[in-house]
């Protein structure tokens, strides 16, 4: 009987949204999705990265990813914005940086 002495490799911790930036984040999907802009999202907790991902359709890629990677928080900013080539949009070290991306007045009609 064969056994294996060595330990287990410890497990990594998985970054994750906090409540406030989770209800931020979904709130502004409520908008857009009232606005008739998306229809689908996506949340992933990964060991260095957590990403929620907005879709016009959920069959193809993203529109937008947020993501938050913690071990960038001192040096650009633990918060990008990224769009759907993969090219950062915005980065900041807060969520409400970023957000306002997609503010209402940002975009105007002009006749």
């Amino acid at each position: 009987m064969a056994t294996d002495a060595s330990p287990a490799a410890p497990r990594q911790a998985i970054v994750f949204f906090q409540r406030r930036e989770l209800e931020r984040l979904l709130s502004l999907y409520g908008r857009m999705v009232a606005a008739g802009e998306w229809r689908d999202y996506g949340i992933a907790g990964l060991p260095e990265v957590a990403v929620f991902s907005v879709f016009r359709r959920s069959a193809e890629a993203p529109l937008y990813r947020f993501e938050m990677r913690p071990s960038l928080a001192r040096r650009q900013g633990a918060w990008a914005l990224v769009g759907q080539g993969g090219m950062i949009l915005r980065r900041g070290h807060e969520l409400e940086q970023i957000l306002r991306f997609f503010d209402r007045d940002r975009f105007r009609v002009i006749d």
